[in-house]
């Protein structure tokens, strides 16, 4: 594919472009989320000592925090070929994690342990298929 105004060559990503847009979709809903929170609790620093407005915060601050490098490294893992096939199972996962962590934390549910673990298994497991696709070589 080449870019008709530069002339440059460009690459596609779909898989890595697919689960970007919905982790993207998943990180604004939690953004709503404390906005929402905050508007009802006339709260607009910090958390003000409210239980329910940490758990907002920190669903969509742990999301911030885990879902990029994720996505980056499936995106590398894109790039030095891997399968579409492992590629979808790890963008899955990895949506899946961060719903069920998310979930978790804002309705006090055990399901949180899973998302944990689940994005742990995810990022660990991608770096090794990534290092396996030999990207120096």
């Amino acid at each position: 594919m080449t870019n008709p105004l530069l002339g440059t060559a460009l690459l596609a990503v779909p898989v890595t472009a697919l689960y970007a847009a919905l982790n993207v979709i998943l990180t604004v809903g939690l953004t709503v989320n404390v906005i929402r929170v905050r508007t009802r609790l006339k709260i607009t620093r910090g958390d003000g000592g409210n239980a329910d407005l940490g758990s907002a915060i920190r669903a969509h601050g742990n999301n911030v925090e885990n879902a990029p490098l994720t996505l980056l490294l499936l995106l590398v893992a894109e790039l030095c070929g891997g399968s579409s096939l492992a590629l979808h199972v790890f963008g899955g996962a990895l949506l899946v994690a961060r719903l069920a962590h998310a979930f978790g934390l804002l309705a006090a549910s055990r399901v949180q342990v899973l998302g944990v673990v689940l994005t742990l298994v995810v990022q660990l497991g991608l770096a090794g298929y990534t290092l396996w696709l030999r990207p120096w070589g």
